[in-house]
């Protein structure tokens, strides 16, 4: 009898934009995206718990290397605070530790957001998907079991209310990485006297990406149906737009062959710190993404994250 070859996915790099419905786990949606794609290699970009929805750009192949750059992007996020309650989890699928009443104005409740806007620190949930010692804050959580957790730097570039209906208000927030929006919630509630936890939460933007661009994933199942994987390929953003932020070098052939070979080349022109987005720019043919490098102490352009290219 002839051995089954194991299916191995296709070959297919680029970036396609989730609009991640609430009850999955980011990891569901991912696995439901690389079986659409028939994809061989797939990664997220940071997750969003099983309540929120909204932006979760997934990774495909070779853009699966880009993926730690998203995950240190900015964010913005929507989010609906139930005044009044507190609960284990920070959100309405926790259970009720504290009731308070709630005796609040719009005036108190922006008082005390401006006391949030702006560089600051913050002590991550015990529900994050932080890692100590190797398993994630939430798991140890379930279990009953708290561990010390340091405050992190974050910023809060902007803090709006967008909505006030007593004990509940809507909130608009564009952050740095590692802000968590449960946590914020949660310390707004204290500062009012009432507490508070999260009941919606959407999030609207991941460094690059808004959710104009983003695909639900039944609406992917019915590109594939109609028009297969030539379809669904045709849904992806380029690999080099999940780093678009950074300025771009274009280099000439020699220089590229001696970068894909791990050596660090200079570059006229070139920024004079951090990291750059690199090309191979040919006068008769479009330029090509080859990766990430970062300028050295030198002025040198070092190679720091190499795409595979399709002739290597």
């Amino acid at each position: 009898m002839a051995k089954r070859r194991k299916f191995r996915g296709r070959d297919v790099n680029g970036i396609v934009i989730i609009d991640k419905p609430t009850g999955a786990s980011s990891n569901d949606v991912l696995q439901r995206v690389k079986r659409l794609y028939g994809a061989a290699k797939a990664g997220h970009t940071g997750s969003l718990d099983p309540l929120a929805t909204g932006v979760l750009p997934v990774c495909l192949g070779e853009a699966t290397k880009l993926s730690q750059y998203l995950l240190d992007s900015d964010k913005s996020y929507r989010t609906v605070a139930k005044l009044g309650i507190r609960t284990a989890t920070g959100d309405s699928e926790g259970e009720v530790i504290q009731e308070r009443p709630v005796a609040v104005t719009e005036r108190d409740v922006e008082a005390v957001l401006e006391k949030f806007r702006g560089p600051g620190e913050q002590i991550p949930s015990m529900y994050s998907a932080i890692k100590h010692n190797g398993q994630p804050l939430y798991k140890l959580a379930r279990e009953g079991i708290e561990v010390e957790r340091k405050a992190r730097p974050i910023n809060i570039y902007r803090l709006a209310m967008t909505a006030f209906r007593g004990d509940e208000i809507e909130l608009e927030v564009d952050c740095s990485k590692g802000t968590y929006i449960r946590t914020l919630v949660e310390d707004i509630g204290e500062i009012l006297g009432c507490g508070a936890h999260i009941i919606d939460l959407r999030r609207l933007k991941a460094g690059p990406y808004c959710e104009e661009g983003s695909f639900t994933l039944e609406a992917l199942e019915q590109v594939r149906d109609g028009g297969g994987h030539k379809a669904l390929d045709d849904l992806l953003m380029s690999q080099d737009s999940a780093v678009s932020q950074m300025p771009a070098v274009a280099l000439g052939e020699a220089s590229s062959f001696y970068l894909l070979q791990g050596q660090s080349i200079q570059v006229p022109r070139a920024p004079t710190s951090g990291f750059v987005r690199i090309y191979r720019s040919m006068t008769d043919a479009p330029d090509v993404f080859l990766g990430i490098g970062e300028i050295t102490d030198e002025g040198l352009v070092a190679p720091r994250r190499l795409i595979k290219q399709k002739d290597e």
